[in-house]
């Protein structure tokens, strides 16, 4: 399995400031990862419960936090389920987020 691209990991911190007001701060950690696609019974399966997965991202178990939203060539996906089978790698099943 080749890791030839890459995938901001974004994990998101609750602050508080002087007056109590919280507010959410992102940050994001840069990996590398593969790009897997969906399969067909595995798309359908999720899309009768109202998930629309369209990709797979791979990548070593030990970089993963359990970051709930990605970053892939621009667009912002969110995790809809991990896998991990040996702890070596982890596959993040994720639909885009869509605007508005």
């Amino acid at each position: 399995m080749r890791f030839d691209h890459e995938l901001d990991l974004i994990s998101e911190t609750v602050i508080s400031d002087s007056l109590k007001n919280q507010r959410t701060v992102e940050s994001r950690k840069t990996v590398l990862c593969s790009v897997k696609s969906i399969g067909r019974s595995e798309f359908y399966s999720a899309y009768a419960t109202g998930l629309k997965p369209e990709i797979i991202f791979a990548l070593h178990y030990f970089e993963y936090n359990g970051e709930r939203k990605v970053v892939f060539a621009g667009a912002k996906y969110r995790v809809i389920r991990t896998f991990t089978s040996d702890f070596k790698l982890v596959e993040l099943t994720c639909e885009r987020e869509r605007n508005g």
